[in-house]
């Protein structure tokens, strides 16, 4: 069944890479084919999560490139591909300028989240985190001739991409202990790791995790995000990375729990999330900006379930608000669309003007309040009940959030459904050219969704309620008692801010995000840029003045190794010059003297002719010649004498 796997990834990130590298040539059909692909992948991922599929190759020294659908990723693998499919099929509706970019992006951004939700080791992780997040940049800076939207894209990219150095870590502790035992990096055994390679794979997965679903301290990117387009932030807050921290902590629950510190952390850390981030929402004065900040403050819930150990009550919250919070997303999307607004005191009437709308982003709203018997009131108690078992005060904080819930929520729809001030119109088309319509297929998504926040909450109730936690090995199951009490307390917190027509004292800093991002600037990115340029002037001043010093002298050397070099040269040109003068006049003495030589053994031969020439053997020479030597020696004697 790897086929399956291999479908369920390849087919968005085929389909995804050759829409963005195709560009303007395939905007006519890009929609279309963006939303039939997701469609099919909708289709996949639902047989994968009944089929269980499986897949591993390999991929590092160490590790493998491990994909697999289990009871965990099996719920979630459907809902993420559904919120996929209704949101692509949004922005067909609404259209969109370069729309092949747009949808071949969004399918690459869905092919990463699938490999992350079906990850089984850290290094297949790591492979999709990073596409994950360059996927993420490009999305939220998708208007890139707008500086603003790509700076808020690079304060996504950096500040998620700092926490992401913690999945690094824990690769790394991984693979050092895994070393020893030869077995590395898959997730499911992080927990058994020996000594403290265990403790600081925990706290980097921790860090990593917090960074991708807004957690505190990093929540503030989140803000920054809101200038990507609606539908990318529908699919980002819902079902995609900001989900996927969540889904992470979900994931790894017993490494959490094997460390003995890093589950309470985690809770903790949800339970101030969702209490902080939800005075924050409370502050918002734009639509975007608030359901960002509950973003943050849900996810909360979520990573504090992980730390609980719920991890059903984790991922019915994740799930139930992945449709809740993309059904908002959207509906804003199309008041933004439709009148050039998103500011709150500029939505009112919104609501009247479209009922439809109005009423499914009131039933998504509502379920984010928790009022009963909407998804997240469901599934936040069944964490809360869990928290409550774990440590009463940490309930009490997780119960603050849920109060701070139901207020920013009904912050929200209270001004939705206020009459029209004579002003108000004067305040449309701020941020863009509204178009004055909601169509059909835009609302057909939205209240698709809106559906999907109202039942999901049978996730954790009653039979259903049973069957996961049965299968994912979860307890925690609240009385009627605890739903009573909560679904109360959310409907009076909801009539209180009705009555005041949504206006609610904001506490100080929270429009701003408690300036979390200029602290960012002030704690780590002011401090990392001085040292950046310190080391660049050291880089300057020193090692480059002498590396250019060394440079200088080397070249001084090899100048007057140049110069000794062409005299040598010189020198051994003259000494051949006169060595073959030398051999030249050697070759006239050899001559001359063979010359001589040859002209003495000519002289020799002539003379041996010439005394071979007496010897005749007749007897009256040999008389002549005894004569003549008398002759000529009676000739000398006389003169002698």
């Amino acid at each position: 069944m790897s086929w399956l796997l291999i479908l369920l990834i390849g087919l968005p990130a085929a389909a995804g890479a050759a829409l963005a590298l195709a560009g303007a040539k395939a905007d006519r059909f890009a929609a279309v084919l963006s939303v039939v692909v997701s469609a099919l992948v909708l289709g996949t991922a639902s047989a994968a999560a009944a089929l269980r599929p499986s897949l591993a190759a390999p991929f590092l020294a160490g590790s493998e490139f491990g994909l697999s659908v289990d009871a965990l990723s099996g719920m979630l693998l459907p809902a993420v591909a559904g919120v996929a499919f209704l949101v692509l099929l949004y922005a067909a509706a609404s259209g969109i300028g370069t729309p092949a970019r747009f949808h071949g992006l969004m399918l690459i951004f869905i092919a990463s989240v699938l490999v992350t939700v079906t990850a089984t080791t850290l290094s297949t992780l790591l492979f999709a985190w990073e596409i994950m997040g360059a996927a993420s940049y490009t999305l939220i800076g998708f208007h890139w001739k707008e500086s603003r939207r790509v700076s808020s894209g690079l304060t996504a990219f950096v500040a998620t991409r700092t926490a992401d150095l913690g999945l690094y870590l824990a690769a790394g502790a991984a693979m050092a202990s895994g070393a020893k035992s030869g077995d590395a990096m898959p997730l499911a055994g992080l927990d058994s790791l020996p000594g403290p390679w265990r403790d600081i794979a925990a706290a980097g997965i921790l860090v990593a995790a917090l960074g991708k679903a807004a957690q505190l301290p990093f929540s503030f990117w989140l803000s920054r995000a809101m200038d990507g387009p609606s539908a990318v932030s529908a699919l980002l807050h819902s079902a995609a990375m900001v989900a996927m921290g969540g889904y992470l902590l979900l994931r790894v629950q017993p490494l959490l729990a094997a460390t003995g510190w890093a589950a309470d952390a985690a809770a903790w850390a949800g339970a101030a999330t969702a209490v902080i981030l939800g005075f924050i929402a409370i502050g918002q004065q734009d639509l975007k900006q608030l359901l960002a900040a509950s973003t943050a403050a849900q996810l909360g819930f979520v990573v504090m379930a992980a730390g609980v150990g719920d991890t059903a009550g984790g991922i019915a919250h994740l799930m139930a608000h992945a449709a809740t919070k993309s059904a908002l997303f959207l509906a804003a999307g199309a008041w933004l669309a439709a009148l050039g607004t998103k500011k709150l005191a500029d939505l009112r009437g919104a609501g009247r003007r479209w009922p439809l709308l109005g009423g499914a982003f009131t039933v998504a709203v509502f379920s984010l309040a928790g009022i009963p018997p909407l998804a997240l009131w469901a599934t936040k108690d069944n964490i809360l009940t869990a928290a409550r078992e774990h440590s009463f005060p940490l309930y009490i904080a997780g119960l603050a959030g849920a109060v701070l819930a139901a207020a920013y929520a009904a912050k929200a729809v209270a001004l939705i459904w206020r009459s029209v001030l004579p002003g108000t119109a004067s305040a449309y088309d701020a941020e863009e050219t509204g178009s004055r319509k909601v169509t059909p297929w835009q609302m057909v998504p939205i209240g698709v969704l809106a559906v999907g926040a109202a039942v999901s909450g049978l996730l954790v109730l009653g039979v259903t309620g049973d069957a996961v936690r049965g299968v994912l090995g979860s307890r925690a199951e609240s009385s009627l008692l605890e739903l009573a009490a909560s679904g109360l307390l959310a409907v009076a917190v909801l009539v209180v801010v009705w009555v005041r027509c949504g206006n609610l004292p904001p506490l100080p800093g929270a429009l701003a995000w408690l300036h979390m991002e200029r602290a960012a600037h002030i704690v780590l990115v002011r401090p990392v840029l001085a040292a950046a340029s310190s080391l660049a002037r050291f880089d300057d001043v020193v090692l480059s003045r002498g590396v250019e010093r060394a440079a200088e002298k080397v070249l001084q050397g090899a100048g007057g190794l140049n110069r000794a070099d062409g005299a040598l040269d010189h020198g051994t040109d003259a000494a051949a010059a006169a060595t073959s003068r030398l051999a030249g006049r050697s070759a006239i003495t050899e001559q001359t003297i063979d010359g001589a030589v040859d002209s003495l053994a000519g002289s020799v031969r002539r003379a041996g002719a010439a005394a071979r020439r007496p010897q005749t053997g007749q007897l009256h020479h040999y008389y002549v010649q005894a004569a003549a030597v008398i002759v000529v020696a009676a000739v000398l004697l006389i003169v002698v004498r």
